[in-house]
């Protein structure tokens, strides 16, 4: 069951980053994580109470507040640097680099939780998939450089920063899950998420542009789709990994790569290379070989 969770937060996570694309053109990319975090922040704790798990609230013990917590500032830095890498570059180039973070997190897995089964398998994945994202990444020259290339490849910095930040997210709510019900738990990292990131709006000074008279409809409507996603792959996420092993559900949940790209060249008509469907292939093989075989 856990395997097929995990499936389904690679699917939403996958569609997550093209509805927020959609809804970061006009709209900053800090207030548009802050407004999607208060629709996540809604259908976790509506998920954790039709699942009749909130009343588990009174029995969660201080170690798992804190790693929660921990983990939800980690996401909440992740998804800041994430959404600000998007705003910048293509989702082509942005969503395999954040993906990497799937490489720290199996080495984190096996390090702090022993999940060293089938170590050459993850060991030779973990490598390939490194291989893969460097052939992604690769820039056009002269005058068809796009306009990453343009914004001075800084959306690289942000894109590598939401990796890190990813990596320790899925080791911090390992933790912190350990004897929570994974609905609950997912509703309660959210409140720390949601703290974090208006926070980070208000310190930024972009609280005058959470106005309904400034923000765009359309681009509103997609930053709330994009949040109803997210709250379903985390859903399906954290009940993998509570009930999995990190380093096989997290490689599945990278698969989100796939759905991600294939929706950017429908939506956003994003160009691949055969360089870059190539590094694609590898990402893909290496990391179904690490979901199988691990």
């Amino acid at each position: 069951m856990w395997i097929v969770a995990a499936i389904g937060s690679a699917f939403f996570a996958g569609v997550t980053s093209i509805l927020a694309k959609l809804g970061i053109n006009k709209t900053d990319s800090d207030v548009a994580t802050a407004i999607r975090t208060i629709v996540v922040l809604v259908f976790s704790w509506l998920m954790a109470a039709i699942t009749g798990q909130i009343g588990a609230i009174v029995g969660v013990t201080a170690e798992s507040w804190a790693f929660l917590a921990l983990s939800g500032i980690a996401t909440g830095a992740s998804w800041i640097c994430y959404f600000k890498a998007l705003s910048m570059g293509d989702v082509n180039k942005v969503v395999p680099i954040d993906k990497t973070s799937s490489v720290l997190t199996i080495l984190l897995a096996i390090v702090l939780f022993g999940e060293d089964s089938n170590l050459p398998v993850k060991l030779v994945g973990s490598a390939a998939i490194l291989v893969g994202t460097l052939l992604m990444v690769q820039h056009k020259a002269g005058a068809e450089d796009d306009a990453t290339t343009a914004k001075g490849h800084t959306y690289l910095a942000y894109a590598v920063a939401s990796a890190v930040f990813a990596a320790l997210t899925s080791i911090l709510a390992k933790v912190g899950i350990a004897g929570v019900p994974s609905n609950l738990a997912t509703a309660i990292r959210t409140c720390f998420v949601l703290v974090m990131a208006w926070l980070v709006v208000g310190m930024r000074g972009k609280l005058d542009q959470v106005n309904p008279r400034v923000l765009d409809a359309k681009e509103l409507g997609f930053i709330c789709l994009s949040g109803i996603a997210t709250g379903a792959s985390w859903l399906c996420y954290y009940f993998a990994i509570q009930n999995g092993q990190v380093s096989v559900v997290v490689p599945i949940d990278k698969l989100s790569i796939l759905v991600s790209m294939a929706f950017a060249a429908v939506v956003f008509h994003e160009r691949y290379t055969k360089r870059s469907l190539l590094g694609l292939a590898i990402i893909t093989v290496a990391t179904v070989a690490m979901a199988v075989w691990s």
